[in-house]
């Protein structure tokens, strides 16, 4: 008798199990194996019904006379539909959640950078919020036309990019399908740092005849990645601080380095270079004069400091003076904004 092709939990749970397994093995399961998932709790004699029924419904399928099972192309086509539908989920609520963090956070900012301004009379900026080292959330390949393949990235930050690719070779239906399993299991939860050229080669090894496919798939997941670091804001407070100061005012320096501050792009190298020499340490770091790169400031102090708020999200805050600024009043002063900036976030100590 014909099951009803609807899945239970129950049923849901050791298929998966069985996926997952297989995956990692590349050997037939048995119910023993399945038994030892702790969230299961479930005897072999009932695991060992339930992958009966599993089979009858055709997600499973027993080689040859062994006692194991493997997925049938109808329970790979579950698992990878199940994927799909619980990343799009995570996706969703990582949007909503970090909505309301940045919403927030660039109001908490805009605020610390004119308090900034006004406690130590200089220049402000705070750069942020941004991601560094995103991690690949989803790949999903899918055949549109014809020597055609759409590739779908999303990375952390709910950057999704949208590609297409042209083929070499047609994919069967199996085939495309074993890619996505491949590109998904090797591949998620990885920077791009960590997509190295071991883990690239054991890939496209596994990829086989198709491993031109992963090449084209994987300049899509860096451009993707690099998307989600590239989005940086500025914001700055007290530019006519300046011009307190006469020998920043000057032979037209003042008019440089506000125009510096206003129009944002250097700042935003200035923001970069820091954080690479850096590598996310929140520590305090003074540049004097030459000591920075950016022209316009060779006559200044600059001090900053990197604000850490976890999941990869972090910037930087920076006083910009003259070279006779209160070094003592500018430390202590970006200290408390830092500790203020973790109450303001709920961040646990560092």
């Amino acid at each position: 008798m014909a099951l009803n092709d609807q899945l239970d939990d129950r049923k849901v749970t050791i298929l998966k199990a069985i996926i997952k397994t297989y995956l990692e093995t590349g050997e037939p399961v048995g119910s023993r194996t399945i038994s030892k998932y702790s969230e299961l709790k479930l005897s072999s004699a009932t695991i060992r019904n339930e992958m009966s029924d599993l089979e009858e419904m055709g997600y499973i399928i027993q080689p040859h006379t062994s006692a194991g099972r493997i997925p049938s192309d109808k329970g790979y086509r579950f698992y990878v539909d199940q994927i799909m539908q619980e990343k799009e989920n995570e996706v969703t609520e990582f949007k909503d959640m970090m909505v309301q963090k940045v919403d927030r956070l660039e109001l908490v900012l805009k605020k610390m950078a004119q308090v900034l301004a006004s406690n130590t009379n200089y220049a402000a900026m705070i750069s942020g919020p941004s991601y560094h080292k995103t991690k690949l959330k989803f790949i999903q390949l899918s055949k549109v036309e014809t020597g055609k393949l759409l590739v779908v990235v999303v990375v952390e930050g709910n950057i999704v990019k949208n590609a297409m690719i042209d083929l070499a070779e047609e994919l069967a239906d199996e085939e495309l399908l074993n890619l996505n399993i491949l590109l998904n299991s090797s591949l998620n939860g990885l920077t791009i740092e960590e997509i190295n050229l071991d883990v690239i080669s054991r890939l496209k090894g596994d990829a086989g005849i198709h491993s031109r496919v992963v090449d084209l798939v994987l300049n899509e997941v860096a451009e993707a990645i690099r998307a989600g670091e590239e989005d940086l804001q500025i914001y700055t407070s007290g530019a006519t601080n300046i011009f307190k100061y006469p020998e920043l005012t000057e032979d037209g320096k003042a008019s440089e380095l506000i125009g510096t501050l206003e129009h944002k792009e250097v700042l935003k190298e200035f923001v970069s270079e820091v954080n690479d020499s850096q590598d996310g340490e929140s520590g305090i770091q003074v540049y004097i004069g030459d000591e920075t790169q950016v022209q316009s400031m060779k006559d200044c102090s600059v001090v900053t400091a990197n604000y850490d708020l976890g999941g990869g999200l972090r910037g930087t805050v920076g006083i910009i003076g003259p070279k006779r600024m209160d070094y003592e009043k500018v430390l202590t002063t970006l200290r408390t904004l830092m500790s203020q900036l973790d109450v303001a976030f709920k961040k646990d100590e560092r």
